[in-house]
Parts: C-alpha cells; structure tokens; sequence
C-alpha cells in the first residue's frame, strides 16, 4: 500500500536528510519514533505529498506520488489520504459532526451520515456530534480528529505526534483505537512520535536517528 525507496529532503540551506525504505501495507501499522528534529514529521509531509522528496520514489497504491503535477497530487491526496495532526485543526464555527463530514465533501465522496455516526460510536464520541470542538476535551478533540481522518475511506492514515497532550491513559485509549479503527477500515497507519510510551504498543517499528 505504501512503498518508498531511497527518499530524502534537503531544506534549503539545511543537510540532507535520507529516509530507511518504508513498506506499510493494508491493515497494518508502523510506529517511527526518533528525537525532535531528526526529521520525522518532514517525513510525514513527504508522504503525504505536502513535500516533494529531493530524491526517491514514495508509491502508494501503486502510484509514485512524486510524478504527479500539483493538481493530481491534491485530488490523489483528498481522496486516499487522511492526516491527524498533533493539533486539531477543527473549523471553529462547525459543529463536530460537520468537521467530520468535510473531509469527505472534499474528497468528492457522497455523505454517508449513518456511516459517520457509527465511526463516531467506535469512538465513543455519539454525544458529542452536536457540539462545538472548542467544548470538546483534548482527549475528545484528537478521538473526532481520528474519524475525520477515515471518514472519506482513505486508504493511508498518516499521524503525527496524536498523542503528546494526552495523559497515559488518554494516549493508550487514542492509539489503540487508531489502530483498531484503521485495521478495520481497510487503511494503512503510519504514525510518527517522540512519545516513547507508544512503543509498547506498536509491533512494528522504525527509529530515526
């Protein structure tokens, strides 16, 4: 599902980065973990396609991303990929449930309401559908953000740091159930940290030095 070979960034002015070569495929789950500033979420970007590598191939699906123009790149991204970020991100004026569904309507994909509402009980955010996300815990806020990241079906889940503001028991509850979720959705996970607690709970594993 996700496959890159040789990839590598160089920030102008900066050092080149080369990246291990990345095999992710349907279901699975790959945790990278490494210090702050050895290049993780940069590595993130490129293979989400908001960078494009200096060197090397990042396939998904099949396709290299880093041949498509920008135009095709922004459609391949809607459609395929969903992104957590270490912050929300949520439009403030929607409700919670309206943040979920913009994802797909960006993506081109028909609403499935029903669909969403069943994500968000997996969640165990039902109740919160209504409300505003500034009235939503961390906790809350980064669970909404997982079924906004697979509300249009995207096949790759790419999560940067999800859990760093979490309490322990918050961030195991929120890895697992990215996990699960993605598992049973049919994506690929790939998420990047610095939190060391999640190590325990990812099989496999990549550390950036």
């Amino acid at each position: 599902m996700v496959e890159t070979k040789a990839i590598s960034y160089k920030y102008p002015g900066g050092r080149l980065i080369p990246y291990p070569d990345l095999s992710v495929q349907t279901g699975e789950a790959l945790l990278i973990i490494g210090q702050s500033g050895c290049g993780k979420t940069t590595l993130l970007h490129l293979l989400g396609g908001l960078l494009v590598p200096t060197g090397g191939q990042i396939a998904i699906k099949g396709q290299d991303i880093t041949r498509l123009g920008a135009k095709e790149l922004d459609k391949f991204r809607g459609k395929h990929i969903g992104f957590i970020f270490q912050r929300s991100h949520f439009v403030q004026s929607l409700t919670v449930l309206e943040n979920i569904e913009l994802a797909a309507y960006f993506a081109g994909i028909p609403q499935n309401t029903n669909r969403l509402k069943s994500i968000a009980g997996e969640l165990g955010i039902s109740g919160l559908l209504h409300k505003r996300p500034a009235q939503l815990s961390q906790g809350e806020q980064q669970r909404a953000s997982i079924a906004r990241a697979i509300a249009h079906q995207p096949q790759v889940v790419l999560a940067d740091e999800p859990t760093s503001s979490l309490d322990d028991s918050r961030a195991s509850t929120v890895a697992t159930l990215l996990q699960q979720l993605c598992a049973q959705h049919g994506a690929a996970l790939i998420t990047v940290t610095h939190d060391a607690r999640l190590k325990a709970l990812f099989k496999n594993q990549v550390l950036l030095s």
